[in-house]
């Protein structure tokens, strides 16, 4: 899939990357993706990549998640690829997880206000969803990823151990400007796989909250403007049955950060796990792609973990700069990252054993590369 983008700049002589390994699996599945996009691009294309520390470890060591070092090499990169954040056992004195800093911070950093997760069913993928196959379902949900109840993260209140505030945010700014960005990404796609409908969902709760009703109202406004797509509204809880009943009706979905981070975990599971969901994080000047998987601690440094959600994760990033800077060797890279993955995916043997294969970290990555020749 191509992510929509507002503003294409100038090819630039090489593409700095920042690297952000994280917790956990984090190192094994970042390295196995920069192993598969330095063999895609080859000579062809000069992208660098440079490796930043972040996460759960670096807050054990130093005091501090996330980095100035880190932060300023995200904000000068040209795109940032992350492995995975935080370790649960590693927490601050308010009980919530110190890794996560990285993830919440560098997207208020960076103004990535786009979390765009593909949700679609590849060949050689378990099937969870019975009698639907791969190209069946394809969907993209779009999550608002600034504002919405994690806007409320280190500003909530807890008083006197009896009671627990967090305060949900959405402004008309960050609606019209996740609704703007889901119904491009719908206008230049395919549409649904079921009737090829160019379809956009809006799920809220809106018959039950006036920020939801709020959301609901914005985003209708915004994507009226865009006739060529037909509009449907559809409440939380509802959504999470449709999404199972019928996914070949979806085409994009948009919400808010909450409810967009917990429909989108039922989407990967619906493809056949977390280890093969990958996602991109966006804004209109900057992105930075990671797999929506956790960091698996337990894992950790075995090299049996799914290196798949990252790969893609790195595809989507070489699509993503493709689009921004006019640089169809990387639009056309990603294209055979993905086809790659979804061929060794397919063959079954050399995937990790998550998925029933008996390959490794290391060697599952060594075969999307012999896939790409």
């Amino acid at each position: 899939m191509t992510i929509d983008i507002d503003t294409v700049g100038q090819r630039p002589a090489h593409y700095d990357i920042a690297v952000v390994p994280g917790d956990g699996i984090g190192p094994d599945v970042s390295s196995a993706a920069v192993s598969v996009l330095k063999h895609v691009t080859g000579s062809d294309v000069d992208l660098r990549f440079t490796s930043f520390e972040a996460g759960a470890g670096t807050y054990t060591r130093t005091g501090n998640a996330f980095p100035d070092e880190t932060l300023h090499a995200c904000k000068a990169a040209h795109a940032v690829l992350h492995g995975a954040a935080g370790l649960p056992d590693v927490l601050y004195p308010d009980g919530t997880e110190a890794g996560q800093d990285f993830s919440m911070r560098i997207r208020a950093a960076l103004d990535l206000y786009a979390n765009i997760r593909p949700i679609r069913l590849m060949a050689g993928a378990p099937r969870r969803l019975v009698g639907v196959k791969p190209g069946e379902m394809d969907f993209t949900i779009v999550r608002e990823n600034t504002e919405g109840l994690y806007a409320a993260r280190n500003g909530g209140n807890i008083l006197r151990g009896e009671l627990a505030t967090d305060t949900l945010v959405v402004t008309r700014k960050g609606i019209e400007r996740i609704a703007h960005r889901a119904a491009r990404i719908a206008r230049d796609g395919k549409g649904a796989p079921a009737d090829g409908v160019k379809r956009v969902t809006i799920v809220d709760k809106a018959n039950v909250l006036r920020s939801y009703a709020f959301f609901r109202q914005v985003a209708d406004d915004v994507i009226t403007a865009y006739p060529e797509l037909e509009i449907e509204h559809v409440i939380v809880d509802a959504m999470t049955v449709h999404m199972l009943e019928r996914p070949r009706h979806f085409d994009v979905v948009v919400c808010e950060n909450i409810f967009g981070d917990i429909l989108s975990d039922l989407g990967a599971a619906m493809m056949g796990g977390l280890g093969l969901a990958p996602s991109g994080e966006t804004g209109d000047d900057s992105g930075m792609f990671q797999g929506s998987h956790g960091s698996a601690p337990d894992i950790a440094g075995k090299n049996i973990a799914n290196p798949i959600a990252c790969v893609l994760s790195g595809a989507m990033m070489l699509d993503w700069l493709g689009e921004r800077h006019g640089d169809e060797r990387l639009k056309s890279a990603a294209r055979r990252v993905n086809a790659a993955t979804e061929t060794v995916l397919a063959a079954g043997r050399e995937v990790t054993p998550d998925l029933g294969g008996e390959g490794s970290t290391t060697s599952c990555a060594d075969a999307i590369c012999a896939a790409l020749g």
